[in-house]
């Protein structure tokens, strides 16, 4: 399972028997990074799979180099236009991941949206940049984004700005302090209305607009792209309602359950599944923060400690996972 964050372009392939294909593209700070993206035929035409983590993910920089103001979409952009380069019908884009918090202003320079200053001149990269933003001209927008469809998966539903924005809820794990966070989110909240203006778009309050940066908003704006929720493609594309209807118990997963978990996430959509189909389900996790009443939780921490989680994870993950096949009787009661 994938949510559209890492992985899901390994789960897409797999699934639906596509190919893989590599572009040498720039990472967040401009590193040159060589990227996978995925190629599918099906009876619909030609569907290209591109999973922004692997052109512009938190991954790819060293925590002492993290900083949102400065990472760019540049480089996922630049992987769209080599999937572009096969004729897709559809571009699915999966956002999970990322390093940046530019509203997706870099992955639009690339495809050809000029966004300017009030000295005529293009803005640099980074979300900082954005709060110079004077005017957008879409006018040299790539032909090939105009004749494709482009769907973005997503693995949150936060909105651009505000309270539970792109940057106040993941500007802190991309390297933004305080100050950047309230900096970042002024930025953002500049870039929508300048959209808004430009553009005829409203994108501050879309649902999984905040997602990776604000590429989700960014996204529908510059390329008419579509939201959903990644679980559910991802559910789609391995038919999870079909294998439930076969099953005695589902098993999902999460590194840090969280409240974050329970809004687009796997454990979201997996739980949500087997309830529907009436299959009783368990959750696995490093960390529990939360837990669901209605579904047995165990962590890593909780029953080995901070250490051996952190430095023995895949072991101590099969031990816990034996420990719990070995007293799944006792899980009918719901204990």
């Amino acid at each position: 399972m994938a949510d559209g964050g890492e992985g899901t372009l390994d789960v897409m392939v797999e699934a639906l028997g596509g190919a893989r294909h590599r572009a040498s593209v720039h990472g967040p700070l401009d590193d040159p990074v060589d990227a996978e993206y995925g190629i599918v035929s099906g009876p619909s035409g030609v569907t290209a799979v591109v999973e922004m983590a692997r052109a512009s993910g938190l991954a790819l920089i060293g925590e002492a180099r993290r900083d949102p103001k400065r990472t760019s979409t540049g480089g996922t952009g630049e992987l769209i236009r080599a999937a572009l380069g096969h004729g897709p019908a559809e571009v699915i884009v999966c956002i999970g991941g990322s390093a940046t918090n530019d509203g997706g202003a870099g992955l639009a320079q690339a495809l050809g949206v000029r966004l300017l200053s009030s000295a005529g001149g293009e803005i640099g990269p980074g979300g900082e940049a954005l709060l110079g933003l004077e005017r957008i001209d879409v006018s040299g927008l790539d032909p090939a984004v105009r004749r494709t469809r482009f769907l973005v998966v997503c693995d949150v539903d936060n909105p651009l700005t505000g309270p539970r924005g792109a940057a106040v809820v993941f500007g802190p794990q991309k390297g933004a302090t305080s100050d950047d966070v309230l900096l970042l989110d002024r930025a953002l909240g500049h870039l929508a209305a300048v959209i808004f203006r430009d553009l005829g778009l409203d994108v501050r309050d879309l649902a999984g607009g905040g997602a990776a940066g604000g590429l989700g908003a960014g996204m529908v704006a510059f390329l008419g792209a579509h939201l959903r929720p990644g679980v559910e493609l991802v559910m789609d594309v391995v038919d999870l309602v079909r294998r439930l209807s076969a099953a005695d118990l589902v098993v999902t997963g999460e590194g840090s359950l969280d409240q974050q978990s329970l809004h687009g996430k796997v454990p979201d959509g997996v739980i949500g599944a087997a309830r529907a189909s009436g299959v009783r389900a368990i959750l696995l996790c490093g960390r529990a923060e939360i837990r669901p009443t209605d579904v047995p939780v165990f962590d890593l921490v909780g029953r080995f400690g901070e250490e051996r989680s952190m430095t023995d994870a895949r072991a101590a993950l099969e031990d816990l996972a034996e420990e719990v096949a070995a007293g799944l009787p006792s899980l009918s009661s719901g204990q």
